[in-house]
């Protein structure tokens, strides 16, 4: 058999000319991915990133600080430095890699929060009842729960201010640098946020036009975040905040924009047309009114798009996904809008006018 040096694809797949023991070890370690996680889940659960720092520590110092099994505590690191997570040096002593870098709480570009967001139960649980999804369309969440996600985070106080911390922390790391010179938002009067968190992205738009209003409006445990938020960017006196469903309540009206961040993936068909007919109403007449949703786009087929992931997870937790470009054109066109511009990148701006 001819075989070429190992490589990867535009997709980050492994060439198909590989030799056929390398297909074997890349199968065994995808195989191995729920193990994997759960090693990763020690660290995390250990506060290991954050004890060993900038240095090293040995296996029983670790042990003896953490008040494990010093042995068994060894083989679940030589693990994680199997893959390089973690270094290991002599006498059984660990540092961390760049990559195990990541896992410090306080790493300004690091995972933290997903990765403990990924082991939690709240994902699981749902995770473990895939197949219900896959049979049936239905969001998984609810078979493993008995209620939707929002409904168990109303239920479950103390994991809906975590689920609010990690989408907080998760939307400021996706958030392009220039996003706010994108949005234009001087041209516009009033801009109503519609899913808007902590009011964060708002706010920093309305630093951009000192001229323009907005609305903040989200669910009472996200919006309850925001005063602090807006009165540090100085735009508090700018902005109405107001709790509540844009699925189920009357959005506001008489904005000239009307903004969804990191939303629409949430969005099943139904939902997704549900909310842009209500958009559409609000901006009849208006023919300067914009649609804006920042969001994800998925890449084309075979090519590596963490969002590809993500839609799995709107799959099962949710009953969402994640859309491609055609996908989007599609909802626009079926509730009344056009697309004005083509997006230049995975985390793209969609703006839209009524046709």
């Amino acid at each position: 058999m001819t075989t070429t040096e190992p490589g990867a694809t535009k997709s980050g797949l492994p060439k198909t000319n590989l030799p056929d023991e390398l297909h074997a070890h890349h199968l065994l370690l995808l195989a191995s991915g729920g193990r994997l996680m759960r090693i990763v889940q020690v660290l995390v659960e250990l506060g290991l990133a954050d004890m060993i720092g900038d240095g090293t520590m040995t296996a029983d110092e670790i042990a003896d600080k953490t008040g494990m099994h010093a042995p068994s505590l060894y083989r679940v690191l030589r693990a994680a430095a199997a893959v390089g997570i973690l270094v290991e040096e002599p006498l059984k002593t660990f540092g961390l890699t760049p990559l195990g870098n990541g896992l410090r709480s306080n790493h300004p570009d690091g995972i933290f929060a997903l990765v403990k967001y990924s082991i939690m139960d709240l994902t699981m649980r749902p995770y473990a009842e895939i197949m219900h999804s896959v049979r049936t369309g239905e969001p998984a969440f609810e078979s493993a729960f008995g209620v939707s996600f929002y409904q168990y985070l109303e239920d479950n106080p103390e994991i809906s201010r975590f689920f609010e911390r990690f989408m907080r922390h998760w939307s400021r790391q996706t958030m392009q640098e220039d996003v706010w010179q994108q949005l234009r938002p001087q041209r516009f009067n009033r801009i109503a946020d519609l899913g808007g968190g902590d009011g964060f992205f708002l706010s920093n738009v309305l630093r951009e036009a000192p001229d323009t209003t907005g609305y903040l409006l989200d669910l009472p445990g996200a919006v309850a975040a925001a005063p602090p938020i807006l009165e540090e960017h100085g735009v508090a006196d700018r902005v109405t905040v107001i709790p509540g469903d844009f699925l189920t309540d009357d959005i506001p009206q008489g904005c000239d924009a009307y903004l969804f961040k990191g939303v629409m993936h949430n969005l099943s068909n139904d939902k997704l047309d549900l909310v842009l007919g209500k958009v559409r109403d609000a901006l009849d007449g208006n023919p300067e009114g914009r649609l804006l949703i920042f969001d994800h786009v998925l890449e084309p087929p075979n090519q590596w798009d963490f969002g590809k992931f993500l839609d799995v997870d709107m799959l099962v937790l949710f009953g969402g996904h994640e859309r491609t470009l055609e996908e989007f054109r599609e909802a626009f066109d079926r509730c009344g809008f056009e697309l004005l511009a083509e997006p230049t990148d995975h985390w793209a701006l969609l703006e839209c006018r009524v046709r």
